[in-house]
């Protein structure tokens, strides 16, 4: 496969290379130059194994600090 670098140095990775290696917007790759040649790879982020981890929506934030007083206090 083949790119073009443009005049801001920038270039396209080919839909097949995107899609075999799971790129999407926004991930981080790494560049690395070895023996003449250009290696680039994603960068795995740990950050996003905890992906939906943390409920998130509408709370009680009043209910939420009085389990967290029990909690620390040894009551809950």
């Amino acid at each position: 496969m083949k790119t073009v670098v443009t005049s801001k140095f920038q270039t396209t990775i080919p839909k097949k290379v995107r899609e075999e290696l799971g790129i999407s917007v926004h991930d981080a790759l790494e560049w690395e130059v070895r023996g003449g040649e250009i290696v680039v790879r994603p960068v795995s982020s740990r950050f996003l194994s905890f992906k939906g981890a943390v409920k998130v929506g509408p709370g009680d934030i009043e209910r939420d600090i009085e389990e967290a007083r029990r909690a620390w206090v040894g009551e809950g």
